[in-house]
């Protein structure tokens, strides 16, 4: 049985750069453990399963050795592959996910997920997390992924962290933030506990990354980068209880799966 699949680059306007995820439009469910296996088998952060369920799409994601709940940049890439390969009409897509309703509308040649802002609050910074990291550590702060704050655009560019440690604390994904100088914050998202040593470009995390930069900020709209060899900019608003973060996004390959 032959399944299409299509790679995207999210938050990337050309190939090679942002965040790849694989998607693939079902017209009915999988078996899970087959979906996770597809998933190992491509070897991406992200692949993105969507079916059609009334007037919405449910959407999964898969990363190579676990399912996950919320997922910004496959996302993306889903709603890039319906609107492009398989014509979607219109100019939004309404998604339906464990997390919730999230939708992703097409604006000034970008497309543009609507997502529920996530709020952060302070903790004491962990044991052991300045030496993980190998940064000087400013602030952390407890959300669903850990967001710490560091001192400066160079030491999120500069940080190494010890991969082995790191995934085997409590926190499944770890965040590093600092203001940036051409952007307003930069940010980088590790997650080896589940399969990511570094996620170039996570959408998800900036439901997070938006609200606290608005706050520190004075400012709702704001545009951000993520990333360290690889990585994508994103445009960002905060808007009441929702973030919207906007990007670009290229298909680079498209292909079947033979499953027997």
């Amino acid at each position: 049985m032959p399944l299409a699949f299509h790679q995207v680059d999210a938050f990337s306007d050309t190939p090679f750069a942002g965040n790849p995820a694989m998607v693939y439009r079902l017209d009915q469910w999988l078996d899970d453990a087959l979906m996770q296996r597809i998933a190992a088998e491509h070897n991406l952060a992200e692949t993105a399963f969507v079916v059609r369920e009334g007037a919405a799409w449910h959407i999964r994601w898969f990363t190579p050795s676990a399912e996950v709940p919320l997922c910004g940049h496959a996302t993306l890439a889903s709603a890039h592959v319906l609107f492009e390969v398989y014509r979607e009409p219109g100019e939004r897509i309404d998604f339906t996910c464990r997390s919730g309703q999230l939708a992703v509308t097409r604006e000034e040649g970008r497309l543009v997920l609507d997502f529920p802002a996530q709020a952060a609050t302070p903790v004491a910074i962990p044991e052991g997390l300045e030496s993980i990291l190998g940064q000087k550590v400013s602030a952390v702060f407890d959300a669903p992924q850990l967001l710490v704050l560091l001192e400066s655009e160079d030491a999120v560019r500069a940080c190494v962290p010890d991969l082995k440690r790191l995934a085997s604390q409590d926190w499944p994904n770890v965040m590093i933030t600092a203001p940036g100088s051409e952007y307003d914050f930069i940010s980088r998202n590790f997650a080896p506990a589940i399969g990511i040593d570094e996620d170039p470009v996570t959408g998800s995390a900036h439901c997070i990354l938006i609200p606290y930069w608005a706050q520190r900020l004075g400012k709702n709209v704001l545009r951000a980068y993520q990333g360290g060899a690889r990585g994508g900019q994103l445009w960002c608003r905060l808007e009441g209880e929702r973030v919207k973060i906007g990007g670009y996004a290229t298909l680079v390959a498209s292909g079947q799966l033979h499953i027997g």
